[in-house]
């Protein structure tokens, strides 16, 4: 029994985790207008993209009524106002005419124990009590097709250009290396530019298979062809690389990349998807199904104008996740005129989660000898803020800095320690 009336839908967590539902049928059955118009809102969640969900009123006894003449789908969603008794008696007449493998999830106003149980003996998946949330039917959904003891999904992180060349795979590339070697999480960038992508490059590997043998074999994909796709870059960085050939077209599908990341978010802790500047059906898709989006925009007017429309349709696409972010690049080219990073912040109404500075010569050489910035010169500005860009982005806090907060009063008497040591 799960009880929601003190997690009200705007107060939810947006970072938290929920596993996509699978490709199911739902149908639900309301008494109330609100309720039907928070589960349409549910059906358009990114997790639910997948499952053909369609809401109707009359409560059970309509979905009794509906069903003697109609199969039943995957999962039934009821919704009742009344007591112990009605409800029972209503489900006893919803028995003889669903099917037993349909999953039946109710949502009442009685907070009962006792009701609890006998929902549970008569075969009820869960028991909601109301008002409840958009985020509180998908997780519930979808807690209905999670194996129990699994791992936490992955946490997918897309990566994008508002506009070509302004660095987006070179920062996509740098933040997987420091989620992995930072945060010490284990993680995987796949490189989506199948016939430009640069992460064989920048990673110095030139793997025979890679992202695209996924791409065009969906029928062998599982976790064990995934793991001989990947190429090892560090302890817990791997990498799909992607082809960077011209000898086809690469013309796929929108849900061509779809048991790729199923894939990869039921197996790795982290995964970042380099997309290339584009807008076709499968990089919106890809876009709209990550649960954290950072768009990397150079300080200028096409830049900005991009950005903006793309977070706009972003935030009202995925309205119960985490805002979209975006990322200043490549700042300071000396004699370029440049918009100012706070008035980049007044046009998205968002502040950058970071601001990088032009650096030619770091970024050129790593970029030519195949290192991360971090490799080459670890003490650099630069390689702090893709940790702390790491941080941001999977909603981690820098342990570090805390370690060094709690040592912070006993720092002068550790020094003076230290002193009488030296002199004895």
């Amino acid at each position: 029994m799960t009880n929601v009336q003190d997690t009200p839908h705007q107060d939810q967590d947006l970072s938290e985790q929920i596993a996509p539902v699978p490709r199911i049928s739902l149908q639900a059955f309301c008494e109330t207008a609100d309720l039907a118009e928070v589960i349409a809102e549910a059906a358009e969640d990114r997790r639910m993209d997948k499952a053909h969900l369609r809401v109707q009123m009359g409560g059970a006894p309509a979905a009794a009524e509906a069903y003697r003449s109609s199969p039943t789908p995957n999962v039934v969603i009821l919704e009742t106002v009344g007591r112990r008794n009605e409800i029972l008696d209503h489900l006893d007449e919803l028995a003889e005419v669903c099917d037993a493998t349909t999953k039946v999830i109710v949502i009442g106003q009685v907070n009962d124990i006792v009701l609890y149980r006998e929902l549970v003996a008569r075969g009820v998946s869960d028991y909601l009590i109301g008002p409840i949330g958009v985020l509180d039917v998908v997780r519930t959904v979808s807690s209905l097709y999670a194996a129990p003891g699994t791992k936490p999904v992955g946490r997918v992180i897309a990566v994008i250009g508002a506009k070509g060349g302004v660095g987006a795979s070179t920062i996509a590339h740098n933040l997987g290396w420091a989620i992995s070697r930072d945060i010490g999480v284990d993680t995987c960038i796949a490189d989506m530019d199948l016939p430009f992508g640069t992460g064989g490059l920048d990673f110095n590997q030139d793997p025979p298979q890679g992202i695209a043998d996924a791409v065009f074999s969906p029928d062998r994909v599982d976790t064990a062809f995934i793991d001989r796709l990947l190429s090892r870059c560090s302890d817990n960085l791997s990498l799909l690389a992607a082809p960077a050939t011209l000898e086809r077209v690469y013309d796929i599908g929108p849900d061509a990349f779809d048991p790729l990341i199923d894939i990869l978010r039921a197996t790795i802790p982290a995964i970042i998807l380099d997309l290339p500047h584009g807008w076709t059906a499968w990089s919106k898709r890809a876009l709209t199904n990550a649960d954290e989006i950072l768009v990397v925009a150079a300080p200028d007017l096409a830049n900005l104008r991009n950005a903006k429309n793309m977070m706009d349709l972003l935030r009202a696409s995925r309205p119960n996740d985490s805002a979209p972010r975006y990322l200043l690049n490549q700042i300071g080219v000396a004699k370029r005129p440049e918009i100012k990073p706070v008035d980049f912040a007044k046009a998205l109404e968002a502040d950058p989660v970071s601001v990088i500075a032009f650096e030619p010569q770091l970024f050129g050489t790593a970029a030519n000898n195949g290192q991360m910035i971090a490799e080459m010169e670890p003490g650099h500005k630069v390689s702090g803020q893709f940790t702390e860009l790491a941080l941001a982005m999977t909603g981690r806090h820098d342990t570090r800095k805390t370690r060094q907060g709690l040592l912070a009063p006993l720092t002068p008497l550790l020094e003076k320690l230290t002193q009488r040591r030296k002199k004895a």
